[in-house]
């Protein structure tokens, strides 16, 4: 699965990078073996349709602040548990899945002044 470029989540393929990704996401099957697993509190399934109906939604027209406050929990958790996944396929689909949440939480970053 690819990788989101800097340009995806600096904003400039920001649409197209989501859409992209998105799209890469639903030809994905999630990994043999880890339905009901979870790591370090984390369940991979739910964690998964989480961040999927999060996407659609900023796809559709956006996140209103609960949702994101939650996309963002949902970053935090992957990055907790994407070191800890030691299958490689399952890595990769866990990694893919939070640069998309990565690129659809980028318009909800406060530019630094």
């Amino acid at each position: 699965m690819a990788e989101a470029t800097a340009a995806d989540v600096g904003g400039a393929q920001l649409e197209g990078g989501l859409a992209r990704l998105w799209e890469e996401h639903l030809r994905a099957l999630f990994p043999d073996g880890f339905r009901g697993v979870d790591f370090d509190g984390v369940d991979l399934v739910l964690l998964d349709a989480d961040v999927a109906g999060l996407v659609q939604r900023e796809l559709k027209g956006g996140l209103d602040g609960s949702a994101i406050a939650y996309l963002w929990h949902c970053i935090a958790d992957l990055d907790k548990i994407v070191p800890l996944i030691n299958e490689e396929y399952c890595a990769s689909y866990f990694a893919h899945l939070r640069t998309m949440a990565q690129v659809a939480a980028a318009p909800y970053v406060p530019a630094a002044t």
